[in-house]
């Protein structure tokens, strides 16, 4: 692999070019540079993109025919980050302009530098598959193919009904680490009773609640993530309380406000678009599952975003406001383009997985059959981090759909 920096200032707001700037970078990964492009957008909202340390499958074998661009997202990484301190200062209406429809922009502005104005490839993992859809609808001369995994929201559909769509997903997930591992149910019983009972502080000052040991839920939509859920509770008490080891751990897994500000203010909002308010939604939604509140078993929850996610922590405190500010926001632009949509003929291939308990499934079905000339693998082999941990397989049968004249939906 060889590695290029690139850097390109551009609008923060793109109806505003001579407005307020931001830096947005992007590193380029290459083993021959006769190729064409593949702009690889991650998942998130908040995250950088990956960085390569030799041994991704999937990007290995994107490079035998690809060179390969890696979009640090605005907001993120090295594209003049939004830190918590940022977030506090500059309020919602600053953040508004890190979404999926802001990305698709600066993709555009980037490719035209780059390729002097001839179309490339995208690849969109989770996120990135939401910012491949919105790129379908608002640019799509821009785009050579599409490739998505994981990433096929659901069209038409707001934070509410996604979350509906999800918290059963969540549901069964618990179920089956349970059947799974049995022993567990009553360590997670243990746990969140104590937590219940007594206040216990994270090495970071986070409270720790039993809402929040809950919320390690998150690690059931990986592959692995069941099995390190259950070493997390093979042993997590030291005499009558929590042990060093077990609250350092939890701390690894939790995903922090503080690493990740833009994800815990604008998740749901990628989910907003026309009027309404999100309003909490996950949090609302939840009530309808009262399994997630018993205590026998305790149910862990899933990608979720609570209010008490920013009031237990003393760093992100300061940010409720802005959170609330951002869940009453009644008006939201546009992501997708439904007309547009029905009428693509940029080539699409996506992998949906079967139990993704992040992107449902169903909602990306019929999304993929309203895309003209989408074509699907729906697959239960693999989970959300399919692209991640397949040692390149996803990404193979992704190219050889792009390549291939079989419909597979």
């Amino acid at each position: 692999m060889r590695f290029a920096d690139h850097t390109f200032d551009l609008p923060l707001d793109h109806d505003r070019p001579g407005g307020e700037r931001i830096t947005v970078y992007a590193r380029e990964v290459t083993a021959d540079p006769g190729l064409p492009w593949l702009l690889f957008l991650g998942g998130g909202p908040g995250f950088p993109a990956p960085r390569p340390l030799g041994d991704e499958g999937w990007l290995l074998r994107a490079l035998r025919d690809y060179r390969v661009l890696l979009l640090d997202q605005r907001g993120t990484g090295r594209s003049t980050p939004v830190t918590r301190r940022v977030a506090l200062e500059r309020g919602a209406e600053y953040l508004t302009c890190f979404r999926a429809d802001s990305i698709v922009r600066d993709a555009e502005a980037i490719r035209v530098r780059l390729t002097g104005g001839e179309p490339w490839t995208v690849l969109g993992q989770s996120f990135g598959g939401f910012c491949t859809v919105s790129y379908l609808s608002f640019a799509p001369e821009g785009l050579r193919a599409a490739l998505v995994t994981g990433g096929l929201p659901g069209v038409g559909t707001d934070a509410a009904d996604t979350y509906r769509a999800l918290y059963p997903v969540v549901a069964a997930k618990n179920q089956a680490h349970y059947a799974a591992y049995p022993a567990d149910a009553a360590q997670a019983r243990r746990v969140a009773s104590h937590l219940s009972a007594n206040d216990v502080r994270l090495p970071t000052g986070r409270r720790f609640t039993a809402a929040a040991f809950q919320s390690l839920g998150n690690l059931l939509g990986a592959g692995d993530g069941s099995a390190r859920l259950h070493y997390l509770l093979e042993a997590p008490f030291a005499g009558a309380g929590l042990s060093d080891a077990f609250l350092l751990a939890a701390t690894e897994l939790s995903w922090s406000p503080v690493a990740n500000p833009l994800y815990h203010l604008l998740h749901e909002a990628t989910y907003a678009q026309g009027s309404g308010a999100t309003g909490w939604a996950a949090q609302r939604v939840r009530a309808e599952f009262p399994e997630f509140d018993a205590d026998d078993p305790v149910y862990f929850t899933g990608e979720m975003v609570y209010p008490w996610m920013f009031d237990d922590d003393p760093l992100m405190a300061p940010l409720r406001g802005v959170a609330d500010e951002l869940a009453a926001r009644p008006h939201w632009t546009s992501l997708y383009d439904v007309d547009r949509l029905r009428a693509n003929e940029v080539p699409l291939v996506a992998a949906v997985y079967d139990t993704d308990m992040y992107v449902h499934r169903d909602l990306s079905l019929r999304t993929a059959a309203l895309i003209g000339g989408a074509r699907v693998w729906h697959t239960a082999d693999h989970q959300h981090d399919g692209l991640r941990v397949s040692n390149g397989e996803v990404m193979s049968r992704l190219l050889e759909m792009l390549s291939s004249q079989q419909d597979f939906v």
